[in-house]
Protein backbone atom coordinates (compact mmCIF):
# COMPACT_ATOMS: atom_id res chain seq x y z
CA UNK A 1 0.00 0.00 0.00
CA UNK A 2 1.56 3.58 -0.81
CA UNK A 3 0.54 6.58 0.90
CA UNK A 4 0.93 10.31 -0.10
CA UNK A 5 0.94 12.72 2.81
CA UNK A 6 0.40 16.51 1.48
CA UNK A 7 0.41 19.80 2.82
CA UNK A 8 1.38 18.93 6.33
CA UNK A 9 4.20 20.83 7.83
CA UNK A 10 6.61 18.16 8.87
CA UNK A 11 9.03 18.09 11.63
CA UNK A 12 12.45 17.44 10.11
CA UNK A 13 15.62 15.38 11.25
CA UNK A 14 17.53 19.09 11.83
CA UNK A 15 14.87 20.04 14.29
CA UNK A 16 13.20 22.31 12.10
CA UNK A 17 9.49 22.52 11.22
CA UNK A 18 8.68 23.15 7.23
CA UNK A 19 5.98 22.38 4.87
CA UNK A 20 6.59 19.02 3.30
CA UNK A 21 5.28 15.90 1.75
CA UNK A 22 5.95 12.54 2.47
CA UNK A 23 5.50 9.09 0.19
CA UNK A 24 4.95 5.62 2.14
CA UNK A 25 5.23 2.58 0.29
CA UNK A 26 4.83 -0.35 2.46
CA UNK A 27 6.21 0.17 5.71
CA UNK A 28 8.72 2.33 4.93
CA UNK A 29 9.01 6.08 4.23
CA UNK A 30 10.53 6.38 0.54
CA UNK A 31 10.13 10.37 -0.34
CA UNK A 32 10.08 13.43 1.61
CA UNK A 33 10.00 16.46 -0.60
CA UNK A 34 8.30 19.72 -1.51
CA UNK A 35 6.03 17.86 -4.17
CA UNK A 36 6.36 13.97 -3.67
CA UNK A 37 5.46 11.39 -6.73
CA UNK A 38 1.61 10.44 -6.63
CA UNK A 39 -0.04 7.66 -8.83
CA UNK A 40 -3.69 6.94 -8.85
CA UNK A 41 -3.39 3.97 -6.52
CA UNK A 42 -2.09 6.26 -3.37
CA UNK A 43 -4.55 6.65 -0.76
CA UNK A 44 -3.88 10.68 -0.40
CA UNK A 45 -4.03 12.43 3.16
CA UNK A 46 -4.64 16.28 2.71
CA UNK A 47 -3.01 17.27 6.14
CA UNK A 48 -3.64 20.88 5.13
CA UNK A 49 -3.31 22.81 8.76
CA UNK A 50 -1.65 19.54 10.06
CA UNK A 51 1.48 18.58 11.74
CA UNK A 52 3.44 15.49 11.19
CA UNK A 53 5.86 13.53 13.59
CA UNK A 54 7.50 10.91 14.04
CA UNK A 55 5.68 8.25 16.05
CA UNK A 56 5.61 8.46 19.91
CA UNK A 57 7.87 5.87 21.27
CA UNK A 58 6.94 5.64 25.31
CA UNK A 59 9.35 3.80 26.42
CA UNK A 60 7.82 3.12 29.87
CA UNK A 61 4.39 1.22 29.96
CA UNK A 62 2.68 -1.24 32.40
CA UNK A 63 0.14 -3.05 29.94
CA UNK A 64 -1.11 -5.42 32.88
CA UNK A 65 -0.89 -8.65 30.40
CA UNK A 66 -1.01 -11.71 31.27
CA UNK A 67 -2.62 -11.48 35.06
CA UNK A 68 -4.34 -8.33 35.44
CA UNK A 69 -6.44 -7.98 32.38
CA UNK A 70 -9.25 -6.47 34.46
CA UNK A 71 -7.01 -3.03 34.57
CA UNK A 72 -5.92 -2.87 30.95
CA UNK A 73 -4.93 -5.67 28.35
CA UNK A 74 -2.23 -5.66 25.22
CA UNK A 75 -5.47 -4.57 22.95
CA UNK A 76 -6.58 -2.04 24.85
CA UNK A 77 -3.99 -0.54 25.87
CA UNK A 78 -2.52 -0.48 22.23
CA UNK A 79 -5.77 1.07 20.98
CA UNK A 80 -4.86 3.45 23.16
CA UNK A 81 -1.64 4.36 21.90
CA UNK A 82 -2.81 4.80 18.67
CA UNK A 83 -5.30 7.34 19.72
CA UNK A 84 -2.29 9.03 21.20
CA UNK A 85 0.08 8.95 19.06
CA UNK A 86 2.40 6.30 20.34
CA UNK A 87 3.26 3.97 17.90
CA UNK A 88 5.83 1.73 19.56
CA UNK A 89 5.90 0.89 23.33
CA UNK A 90 8.49 -1.03 25.80
CA UNK A 91 6.38 -2.59 28.49
CA UNK A 92 7.65 -3.50 31.52
CA UNK A 93 7.81 -7.22 33.52
CA UNK A 94 5.70 -7.09 36.59
CA UNK A 95 2.87 -9.01 35.21
CA UNK A 96 1.21 -12.22 36.45
CA UNK A 97 3.53 -14.42 35.86
CA UNK A 98 6.57 -12.21 36.24
CA UNK A 99 9.08 -11.75 32.72
CA UNK A 100 11.73 -12.85 34.21
CA UNK A 101 12.68 -16.21 32.01
CA UNK A 102 12.58 -16.60 28.04
CA UNK A 103 8.98 -18.44 28.36
CA UNK A 104 7.60 -15.46 30.18
CA UNK A 105 8.80 -13.22 27.31
CA UNK A 106 8.00 -15.52 24.54
CA UNK A 107 4.18 -15.50 25.85
CA UNK A 108 3.96 -11.52 26.23
CA UNK A 109 5.62 -11.55 22.34
CA UNK A 110 2.50 -13.88 21.55
CA UNK A 111 0.13 -12.01 22.82
CA UNK A 112 1.82 -9.00 21.91
CA UNK A 113 1.69 -10.17 18.03
CA UNK A 114 -2.06 -11.31 18.41
CA UNK A 115 -3.24 -8.43 19.98
CA UNK A 116 -1.69 -4.75 19.81
CA UNK A 117 -2.24 -2.58 17.09
CA UNK A 118 1.01 -0.99 17.38
CA UNK A 119 4.75 -1.96 17.89
CA UNK A 120 5.89 -3.70 21.22
CA UNK A 121 9.27 -4.32 22.79
CA UNK A 122 9.49 -5.90 26.35
CA UNK A 123 11.59 -5.59 29.17
CA UNK A 124 13.43 -8.94 31.43
CA UNK A 125 12.87 -8.27 35.04
CA UNK A 126 15.88 -9.18 37.49
CA UNK A 127 15.20 -10.87 40.68
CA UNK A 128 17.60 -12.33 43.35
CA UNK A 129 17.29 -16.07 41.41
CA UNK A 130 17.07 -15.43 37.83
CA UNK A 131 20.66 -13.59 37.77
CA UNK A 132 22.06 -16.61 35.03
CA UNK A 133 19.12 -15.69 32.32
CA UNK A 134 19.22 -11.71 32.21
CA UNK A 135 21.78 -11.59 29.52
CA UNK A 136 21.01 -14.23 27.58
CA UNK A 137 16.74 -13.75 27.23
CA UNK A 138 15.95 -12.44 23.90
CA UNK A 139 14.40 -9.84 22.32
CA UNK A 140 14.50 -7.85 24.82
CA UNK A 141 14.88 -3.88 25.41
CA UNK A 142 16.95 -4.17 28.92
CA UNK A 143 17.28 -5.31 31.95
CA UNK A 144 14.52 -3.62 34.79
CA UNK A 145 15.32 -3.37 38.35
CA UNK A 146 13.22 -2.39 41.05
CA UNK A 147 16.18 -1.15 43.31
CA UNK A 148 12.51 0.02 45.82
CA UNK A 149 8.93 0.57 45.97
CA UNK A 150 8.29 -2.67 45.11
CA UNK A 151 7.66 -6.10 46.94
CA UNK A 152 8.19 -9.97 46.19
CA UNK A 153 10.38 -11.11 43.40
CA UNK A 154 11.17 -8.13 41.37
CA UNK A 155 12.45 -5.96 44.52
CA UNK A 156 16.19 -6.09 44.18
CA UNK A 157 17.33 -3.27 47.12
CA UNK A 158 20.41 -5.13 48.49
CA UNK A 159 23.92 -3.83 47.25
CA UNK A 160 25.69 -7.06 46.57
CA UNK A 161 22.92 -8.40 44.42
CA UNK A 162 22.77 -4.77 42.54
CA UNK A 163 26.58 -5.26 42.11
CA UNK A 164 26.80 -8.32 40.64
CA UNK A 165 23.85 -7.46 38.04
CA UNK A 166 26.02 -4.33 37.05
CA UNK A 167 28.99 -6.48 36.43
CA UNK A 168 27.52 -8.97 34.47
CA UNK A 169 26.81 -8.68 30.26
CA UNK A 170 26.65 -5.41 28.65
CA UNK A 171 22.73 -4.79 28.33
CA UNK A 172 21.22 -1.65 29.26
CA UNK A 173 19.92 -1.29 32.80
CA UNK A 174 16.76 0.57 33.54
CA UNK A 175 16.23 1.16 37.63
CA UNK A 176 13.55 2.51 39.11
CA UNK A 177 15.33 4.41 41.78
CA UNK A 178 13.68 4.44 45.38
CA UNK A 179 15.88 3.61 48.40
CA UNK A 180 13.43 0.34 50.14
CA UNK A 181 15.07 0.98 53.43
CA UNK A 182 14.08 4.30 53.65
CA UNK A 183 10.53 4.07 52.44
CA UNK A 184 10.13 0.93 54.95
CA UNK A 185 11.71 3.11 58.00
CA UNK A 186 8.53 6.07 56.60
CA UNK A 187 6.00 3.87 56.62
CA UNK A 188 6.44 2.90 60.41
CA UNK A 189 6.91 6.87 60.68
CA UNK A 190 3.79 7.82 59.11
CA UNK A 191 2.02 4.58 60.17
CA UNK A 192 -1.97 4.67 60.35
CA UNK A 193 -2.41 7.97 58.20
CA UNK A 194 -4.80 7.37 55.82
CA UNK A 195 -4.53 11.24 53.73
CA UNK A 196 -3.49 10.05 50.50
CA UNK A 197 -1.13 12.91 50.45
CA UNK A 198 0.88 11.45 53.04
CA UNK A 199 2.54 9.24 50.13
CA UNK A 200 4.88 12.15 48.69
CA UNK A 201 6.39 11.75 52.48
CA UNK A 202 6.53 8.55 52.66
CA UNK A 203 8.46 7.87 49.51
CA UNK A 204 10.52 11.39 49.92
CA UNK A 205 13.01 13.21 47.73
CA UNK A 206 15.87 11.61 50.04
CA UNK A 207 14.71 8.12 49.30
CA UNK A 208 14.87 9.06 45.51
CA UNK A 209 18.22 10.39 45.33
CA UNK A 210 19.45 7.33 47.48
CA UNK A 211 19.02 5.09 44.78
CA UNK A 212 19.68 7.25 41.99
CA UNK A 213 23.26 7.76 43.50
CA UNK A 214 23.66 4.01 44.23
CA UNK A 215 22.76 3.21 40.59
CA UNK A 216 25.14 5.78 39.11
CA UNK A 217 27.94 4.51 41.68
CA UNK A 218 27.49 1.08 40.70
CA UNK A 219 27.14 2.26 36.76
CA UNK A 220 30.65 4.16 36.98
CA UNK A 221 31.92 1.13 38.74
CA UNK A 222 31.86 -0.81 35.47
CA UNK A 223 30.83 1.83 33.07
CA UNK A 224 27.37 -0.15 32.45
CA UNK A 225 24.89 1.36 30.52
CA UNK A 226 22.00 2.76 33.09
CA UNK A 227 18.78 4.09 32.32
CA UNK A 228 16.96 5.96 35.46
CA UNK A 229 13.67 5.34 34.87
CA UNK A 230 10.89 8.59 36.02
CA UNK A 231 12.90 11.00 37.98
CA UNK A 232 10.51 13.04 40.26
CA UNK A 233 12.91 15.55 42.23
CA UNK A 234 14.59 18.54 41.98
CA UNK A 235 17.64 17.04 43.87
CA UNK A 236 18.67 14.44 41.04
CA UNK A 237 18.78 16.64 38.48
CA UNK A 238 21.07 18.89 40.68
CA UNK A 239 22.43 15.76 41.16
CA UNK A 240 22.85 14.14 37.96
CA UNK A 241 23.94 17.77 36.20
CA UNK A 242 27.70 17.43 38.23
CA UNK A 243 27.83 13.54 38.40
CA UNK A 244 25.96 12.15 35.03
CA UNK A 245 28.28 9.44 32.83
CA UNK A 246 27.54 9.83 29.27
CA UNK A 247 26.71 6.41 29.13
CA UNK A 248 23.88 6.78 31.00
CA UNK A 249 20.52 8.02 30.33
CA UNK A 250 17.37 9.66 31.78
CA UNK A 251 13.83 10.03 31.88
CA UNK A 252 10.72 12.09 33.44
CA UNK A 253 6.85 11.79 32.79
CA UNK A 254 4.21 14.06 31.91
CA UNK A 255 3.17 13.89 35.36
CA UNK A 256 6.03 15.11 36.96
CA UNK A 257 6.32 18.04 35.10
CA UNK A 258 2.45 19.03 35.10
CA UNK A 259 1.67 17.76 38.62
CA UNK A 260 2.67 18.54 42.04
CA UNK A 261 1.48 17.90 45.32
CA UNK A 262 -1.50 19.95 45.68
CA UNK A 263 -3.28 17.05 42.98
CA UNK A 264 -4.09 14.91 46.25
CA UNK A 265 -6.75 17.61 46.65
CA UNK A 266 -8.50 17.56 43.64
CA UNK A 267 -8.40 14.07 42.68
CA UNK A 268 -7.43 11.92 45.66
CA UNK A 269 -5.27 8.72 45.21
CA UNK A 270 -5.76 9.20 41.52
CA UNK A 271 -2.91 11.58 41.62
CA UNK A 272 -0.57 8.54 43.93
CA UNK A 273 2.00 7.68 41.98
CA UNK A 274 5.55 5.73 42.46
CA UNK A 275 7.65 7.97 42.78
CA UNK A 276 5.16 10.30 44.00
CA UNK A 277 3.74 13.44 43.23
CA UNK A 278 7.00 16.58 44.17
CA UNK A 279 6.50 20.12 44.63
CA UNK A 280 6.19 23.41 42.30
CA UNK A 281 10.00 23.65 42.39
CA UNK A 282 10.72 19.79 41.76
CA UNK A 283 8.37 20.83 38.59
CA UNK A 284 10.84 23.27 38.02
CA UNK A 285 13.95 21.85 38.02
CA UNK A 286 12.45 18.62 36.02
CA UNK A 287 12.08 21.41 32.84
CA UNK A 288 14.78 22.62 33.56
CA UNK A 289 17.03 19.57 33.73
CA UNK A 290 14.64 18.01 30.51
CA UNK A 291 15.43 21.68 28.80
CA UNK A 292 19.17 21.60 29.11
CA UNK A 293 19.40 17.74 28.31
CA UNK A 294 20.40 16.17 32.09
CA UNK A 295 17.25 14.59 31.45
CA UNK A 296 16.88 12.78 28.57
CA UNK A 297 13.31 11.89 27.22
CA UNK A 298 9.97 11.38 27.94
CA UNK A 299 7.85 8.07 29.37
CA UNK A 300 4.15 7.60 30.75
CA UNK A 301 4.66 4.87 32.81
CA UNK A 302 1.49 4.14 32.26
CA UNK A 303 0.28 2.07 34.88
CA UNK A 304 -3.79 1.66 34.95
CA UNK A 305 -6.03 0.61 37.83
CA UNK A 306 -9.87 0.40 38.41
CA UNK A 307 -11.70 3.19 39.90
CA UNK A 308 -12.57 0.70 42.22
CA UNK A 309 -9.28 0.29 43.33
CA UNK A 310 -8.30 3.58 43.58
CA UNK A 311 -11.36 4.19 45.81
CA UNK A 312 -10.02 2.35 48.56
CA UNK A 313 -8.78 4.11 51.58
CA UNK A 314 -4.53 4.83 51.69
CA UNK A 315 -2.18 2.74 51.65
CA UNK A 316 -4.71 0.35 50.04
CA UNK A 317 -4.91 2.58 47.24
CA UNK A 318 -2.45 1.63 44.24
CA UNK A 319 0.04 3.82 42.74
CA UNK A 320 -0.15 4.39 39.58
CA UNK A 321 -2.22 6.09 36.52
CA UNK A 322 -3.01 5.89 32.61
CA UNK A 323 -0.96 8.04 30.20
CA UNK A 324 -0.39 6.76 26.65
CA UNK A 325 -3.55 8.94 25.42
CA UNK A 326 -2.41 12.13 26.63
CA UNK A 327 1.35 12.09 27.01
CA UNK A 328 1.85 13.68 23.37
CA UNK A 329 -1.36 15.98 23.53
CA UNK A 330 0.09 17.17 26.97
CA UNK A 331 3.71 18.15 26.11
CA UNK A 332 2.50 19.80 22.43
CA UNK A 333 0.42 21.94 24.69
CA UNK A 334 3.08 22.70 26.64
CA UNK A 335 5.36 23.37 23.01
CA UNK A 336 2.10 26.01 22.02
CA UNK A 337 2.22 27.99 25.05
CA UNK A 338 6.03 28.62 24.21
CA UNK A 339 7.48 26.62 27.10
CA UNK A 340 9.54 23.95 25.05
CA UNK A 341 8.99 23.41 21.00
CA UNK A 342 7.75 20.71 18.83
CA UNK A 343 10.93 20.00 17.37
CA UNK A 344 11.92 19.38 21.11
CA UNK A 345 8.66 17.47 22.25
CA UNK A 346 9.52 15.24 18.87
CA UNK A 347 13.25 14.93 20.16
CA UNK A 348 12.60 13.72 24.19
CA UNK A 349 9.23 11.29 22.61
CA UNK A 350 10.40 9.93 19.14
CA UNK A 351 14.49 10.42 18.18
CA UNK A 352 16.00 10.45 21.89
CA UNK A 353 14.11 6.96 23.05
CA UNK A 354 14.89 5.35 19.43
CA UNK A 355 18.51 5.84 20.28
CA UNK A 356 18.85 5.06 23.71
CA UNK A 357 17.15 1.84 23.05
CA UNK A 358 19.17 1.30 19.62
CA UNK A 359 15.79 0.59 17.82
CA UNK A 360 16.75 1.01 14.15
CA UNK A 361 14.94 3.06 11.47
CA UNK A 362 12.61 4.80 14.18
CA UNK A 363 12.31 8.50 15.39
CA UNK A 364 12.62 10.74 12.40
CA UNK A 365 10.89 11.48 8.92
CA UNK A 366 13.47 10.45 6.67
CA UNK A 367 13.74 7.80 3.18
CA UNK A 368 14.58 4.95 4.49
CA UNK A 369 12.73 5.20 7.76
CA UNK A 370 9.84 3.08 9.00
CA UNK A 371 6.45 4.56 8.32
CA UNK A 372 5.33 5.04 12.11
CA UNK A 373 3.78 8.38 12.14
CA UNK A 374 1.20 10.52 13.71
CA UNK A 375 -0.65 13.80 11.90
CA UNK A 376 -1.47 16.26 14.77
CA UNK A 377 -3.66 19.48 14.65
CA UNK A 378 -2.14 22.04 16.39
CA UNK A 379 -4.97 24.77 16.24
CA UNK A 380 -7.45 22.78 18.16
CA UNK A 381 -8.31 22.65 22.12
CA UNK A 382 -9.88 19.80 23.42
CA UNK A 383 -10.57 18.67 26.62
CA UNK A 384 -9.75 15.48 27.96
CA UNK A 385 -12.97 13.54 28.40
CA UNK A 386 -13.46 10.49 30.39
CA UNK A 387 -16.12 9.19 27.94
CA UNK A 388 -13.86 9.10 25.23
CA UNK A 389 -10.97 7.25 26.90
CA UNK A 390 -9.90 3.81 25.37
CA UNK A 391 -7.52 2.54 27.96
CA UNK A 392 -9.67 0.14 29.88
CA UNK A 393 -9.29 1.52 33.21
CA UNK A 394 -11.20 4.71 32.10
CA UNK A 395 -9.86 8.05 33.79
CA UNK A 396 -6.87 10.39 33.20
CA UNK A 397 -5.47 12.71 35.83
CA UNK A 398 -5.90 14.92 33.23
CA UNK A 399 -9.10 14.87 32.56
CA UNK A 400 -11.18 18.20 32.06
CA UNK A 401 -7.56 19.85 30.63
CA UNK A 402 -7.89 21.67 27.61
CA UNK A 403 -5.49 20.47 25.42
CA UNK A 404 -3.80 20.91 21.69
CA UNK A 405 -1.82 18.59 19.72
CA UNK A 406 -4.85 15.45 19.52
CA UNK A 407 -3.48 13.57 16.30
CA UNK A 408 -6.05 12.81 13.65
CA UNK A 409 -4.20 10.82 12.26
CA UNK A 410 -1.77 7.67 12.95
CA UNK A 411 0.07 5.53 10.91
CA UNK A 412 2.35 2.46 12.24
CA UNK A 413 4.47 0.32 9.80
CA UNK A 414 2.63 1.90 6.82
CA UNK A 415 -0.54 1.39 7.89
CA UNK A 416 -3.65 3.67 9.29
CA UNK A 417 -4.33 2.50 12.75
CA UNK A 418 -6.41 5.48 14.12
CA UNK A 419 -8.50 8.38 11.78
CA UNK A 420 -11.35 10.27 12.33
CA UNK A 421 -11.57 9.30 15.96
CA UNK A 422 -11.68 5.16 15.62
CA UNK A 423 -8.79 2.80 15.86
CA UNK A 424 -8.55 0.62 12.57
CA UNK A 425 -8.61 -3.01 14.76
CA UNK A 426 -7.13 -5.03 11.63
CA UNK A 427 -3.49 -3.43 12.44
CA UNK A 428 -0.92 -5.85 13.98
CA UNK A 429 2.25 -4.20 15.07
CA UNK A 430 5.51 -5.92 14.91
CA UNK A 431 7.89 -7.18 17.79
CA UNK A 432 10.58 -4.01 17.94
CA UNK A 433 14.57 -5.20 17.34
CA UNK A 434 17.17 -3.66 19.46
CA UNK A 435 20.78 -3.03 18.89
CA UNK A 436 22.59 -4.63 21.69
Amino acid sequence: MAIAIQHAVICTPEGELRQQEVRLEGDRIVEVADRVTVTAEDTVIDATGLTLLPGVIDPQVHFREPGLEHKEDLFTASCACAKGGVTSFLEMPNTRPLTIDQTSLDDKLARAAAKSVVNYGFFIGATKDNLAVLNSVKPVCGIKIFMGSMHGPLLVDEEPILDRIFSEGDRLIAVHAEDQGRIQARRQEFAGITDVAVHSQIQDDIAALNATQLAVKLSRKYQRRLHILHLSTGIEVDFLRENKPPWVTTEVTPQHLLLTTAAYETIGSLAQMNPPLRTELDNQKLWQGLLDGVIDFIATDHAPHTLTEKAQPYPQSPSGMPGVETSLPLMLTQAMAGRCSVPQVVRWMATAPAAAYQIPRKGQIMPGYDADLVLVDLQTYRPVLREELLTKCGWSPFEGWSLTGWPVVTIVNGEIVFRQGKVNTAVRGRALTFGQ
